[in-house]
């Protein structure tokens, strides 16, 4: 089955062609990001208008490089939310659009079903259920027991920021450009991450929840106390050790978390990293080391850890599997598969 996977929720543009939900036949990505390097963020206003800019263009290149046309597509898998409502609005108004001139089914998909399905994409053998699924980015940082493609138990969330949000303020105090996560990645390659101390958030807390505000404010009071008044101020061995331990201190927090729920659900096969924060090496490092009797994934491509048509693709096909028809939107009626 092949499923055609528009995904517009934030500053990229990606359009997808998956066949089965894990052949990626083709994937095409253009980002404003470059717009947005000193805004310290994204400016959803310019996002949008990019997107209108690109999303023509990327869809005909993802189908050109499929060697494909539109009426070889079974279906059409766009992202509905969360994101930002100007974003979202241009991937669903061209899926419907595609939708409607060539007669094909549209399945709404939920953004981070689209992370959690991600790790599928070129994967050669087949995950095993149950998984616990830790998915973290810049707008999300959940964590997930998963029985099936579509079935399953959200166990923590984030009571603030998000863990791509607490490394994009990050980076802003540290003079970093955006985003933070890659920039505090590479600044922190050559730094002592045990050089300064950061708190474990919720140390004490029983439940499965994230919290990462008091770290941005801990990264706030050390440069305080160092007397650093602006990022220039900073010497070379001091952005290179605060990164590093900064980004230890975030992974920590999420391993901590992680640890937590393989405890209570010691059942799972399985324990999935998903989302922009996954491509960290750090995180991955010290997940693949603390749970060396689990099987660790993460997606098979950097490519398929940020924003991406392919995931949205793979969702909408196990959607369809799982659901049938069920998955389908009715454009008459306006309802979308959750």
């Amino acid at each position: 089955m092949l499923i055609l996977g528009i995904e517009t929720s934030c500053d990229e543009t990606s359009v997808a062609i998956v066949e089965d939900g894990r052949k990626v036949l083709s994937n095409v990505t253009s980002s404003s990001i470059e717009l947005f390097e000193n805004a310290g963020g994204v400016i959803p206003e310019e996002a949008a208008r990019a997107q209108v800019e690109y999303m023509i263009p990327v869809l005909n290149t993802a189908l050109s490089e499929a060697n494909l046309s539109a009426m070889d597509i079974d279906a059409v898998a766009v992202t509905k939310g969360p994101g930002l409502l100007g974003s979202l609005l241009v991937g669903t108004s061209t899926a419907r659009a595609f939708c409607s001139i060539w007669n094909k089914p549209l399945i709404g998909v939920n953004h981070t079903l689209g992370h959690l399905s991600s790790v599928w994409l070129e994967c050669e053998d087949e995950p095993s259920y149950p998984i616990l699924t830790l998915s973290v980015s810049g707008g999300h940082t959940d964590l997930w027991l998963r029985k099936s493609h579509t079935e399953g138990i959200l166990l923590g969330s984030t009571k603030d920021d998000a863990a791509g949000e607490a490394f994009d303020k990050g980076a802003i105090q540290l003079g970093l450009p955006y985003p933070g996560g890659p920039s505090i990645s590479k600044t922190a390659i050559d730094g002592d991450a045990t050089s300064h101390k950061f708190p474990l958030p919720l140390a004490n807390d029983k439940s499965l929840d994230f919290s990462f505000s008091g770290l941005k404010t801990s990264l706030k009071y050390l440069l305080r106390d160092l007397n650093i008044d602006t990022p220039e101020s900073l010497t070379d061995k001091q952005l290179v050790d605060i990164s590093a331990s900064y980004e230890n201190a975030i992974c920590a927090h999420l391993v901590d978390r992680l640890k937590r729920a393989v405890s209570e659900h010691d059942e799972c096969n399985e324990i999935h990293i998903v989302g922009g924060v996954s491509a960290n090496n750090h995180l991955r490092e010290i997940v693949n080391s603390t749970f060396k009797d689990k099987t660790v994934r993460c997606p098979t491509k950097i490519k398929y850890c940020t924003d991406n048509g392919s995931m949205i693709a793979a969702a909408g096909y196990f959607l369809f599997r799982e659901k049938g028809d069920l998955a389908y939107e009715s454009f008459k009626s306006g309802k979308a598969s959750d």
